[in-house]
């Protein structure tokens, strides 16, 4: 796949998009890259949907040169990726070559696209569809953030001193692995690798840093206003949850949500546990993208 950008004023988000059909538009956390989802894509893809996956601000090929790194200017940045790409109406051809999107023969679908975030990721999934549901025809959110979680001054310290610099990054890059207490994949490493250079470039440290500030309360206070369908996964084992189960709970009955609770996984269960988890995903986008 080839790295495409889409300018938005302050700067430029990299994304990549592969395969053909209705639009699916992936979005990973904080401290992380679009290559989080590379057991997702090939799923869907081959389910018959043009799959976009699309680095954070600050994270990847996307740039540091923006005023917000927080789940709204995520979300608004999603919103635009599918009002680029033309959401659901586009079925022939979604490659890119040379920069430029193929897009052969179509039918109208609706324009609307699939959203799927993971941790900050959800947050921007449900702020978006909240605010535009013309776009967003269901979310799937993957070890979700949509809340901040209970206070805890000694951690918030703890993490603070954690990524200060010169030995923040490579904290970062011991800590990251915690995330994944189940199966790890084969290639962990090479993604951890994949995260260690990208966080060397320009100013992704700062913004890196910027990031993990963000505050759920934006996509906390539109839970209610989501009337799009909805899928919660959830590993059972997520670190960033004292009861990951319980949270999931909250989030699946405060949006009306199907649930898939992964077992023994953490915050990645799309990474962790694709065969379980690309079934129930695939299931959800033909339902949602069926009519969209």
């Amino acid at each position: 796949m080839t790295t495409s950008y889409l300018d938005r004023g302050e700067g430029r988000i990299a994304y990549e998009v592969r395969g053909t059909g209705p639009l699916v538009v992936c979005q990973h956390g904080m401290g992380d890259l679009r290559s989080v989802f590379r057991f997702t894509v090939p799923a869907l893809v081959e389910a018959g949907y043009r799959v976009a996956i699309m680095d954070l601000r600050g994270h990847g090929d996307s740039d540091d040169t923006f005023s917000a790194f927080d789940d709204v200017a995520a979300a608004t940045d999603a919103i635009a990726l599918i009002e680029h790409l033309g959401g659901g109406e586009h079925l022939g051809g979604g490659d890119h070559l040379g920069g430029e999107e193929h897009l052969g023969g179509a039918e109208h679908l609706g324009g609307r696209a699939l959203l799927v975030g993971n941790s900050m990721g959800a947050g921007a999934a449900v702020w978006a569809a909240a605010e535009r549901p013309d776009l967003v025809a269901g979310i799937a959110l993957m070890g979700p953030f949509v809340r901040n979680p209970a206070a805890n001054p000694l951690q918030s310290l703890m993490f603070r001193v954690l990524l200060v610099r010169p030995w923040g990054p490579a904290a970062w890059r011991t800590y990251y692995p915690r995330y994944y207490p189940g199966r790890r994949p084969a290639d962990l490493g090479q993604h951890i690798e994949r995260i260690r250079t990208s966080m060397r470039r320009g100013r992704h440290w700062r913004s890196f840093v910027r990031t993990t500030r963000t505050d759920h309360t934006p996509a906390r206070d539109r839970l209610s206003r989501v009337k799009a369908p909805v899928l919660v996964v959830m590993g059972t084992k997520d670190p960033d949850w004292p009861d990951p189960s319980a949270e999931a709970r909250f989030v699946a009955d405060a949006l009306n949500a199907d649930l898939l609770l992964v077992p023994d996984s953490g915050h990645y269960p799309m990474a962790e546990y694709p065969e379980v988890v690309n079934p129930s995903l695939v299931a959800f986008a033909r339902r949602v993208l069926t009519s969209a």
